[in-house]
């Protein structure tokens, strides 16, 4: 199902709520215990760039977790995201219920995951994204998938893409100092 460039910078352009899992996405997908049972997870910074960025230029960005973890909601707090929604069994219906809140069409919203639990959302937005490492029964079912695996610079990626499709890329640069 990937698409034409020009159908996915299409899609891309019009994305104004982005949603990503984080287990598999935004980590590596590793579960690390203490010997007291707390989880603890690795986040890449490139990610986190790329997550400040969209929000910065317009686009809403909200984590959507199956499981529950206060690194999930430290990691949310550190980029100031006020969308995050963790314990969620069916990630369509979150997603659904956050466009209409935002009032947002599904096409205007995408979603990145790995794994069988985003099916739900990624069959419905109008970009279904996934890390360059997901299970391949998601992999054939998304519209892009990024070269980079989860938790090492897959969100940014798509951060990226969606930067650029809407004509943002030099905004950007500009930001930082490059002309």
């Amino acid at each position: 199902m990937i698409l034409s460039e020009s159908d996915l910078r299409d899609r891309a352009g019009r994305i104004r709520l982005a949603c990503f899992d984080v287990d598999g996405t935004l980590t590596d997908g590793r579960l690390i215990y203490d010997g007291e049972g707390r989880e603890s997870k690795a986040f890449h910074v490139l990610d986190g760039q790329g997550i400040k960025l969209l929000e910065e230029n317009g686009v809403t960005v909200a984590l959507v977790t199956a499981r529950r973890n206060a690194a999930v909601q430290a990691r949310a707090r550190d980029l100031g995201l006020q969308h995050v929604f963790a314990g969620v069994k069916d990630k369509g219906a979150v997603l659904l219920q956050l466009c209409e809140t935002l009032e947002l069409t599904p096409a205007q919203a995408t979603h990145m995951g790995d794994d069988l639990p985003d099916l739900p959302a990624l069959l419905q937005v109008g970009l279904a994204a996934a890390p360059a490492n997901a299970h391949p029964w998601v992999a054939e079912r998304v519209h892009w998938q990024s070269r980079a695996r989860g938790g090492e610079g897959a969100v940014r990626e798509l951060c990226d893409l969606i930067l650029d499709a809407k004509g943002l890329r030099q905004a950007v640069l500009d930001r930082f100092g490059v002309a």
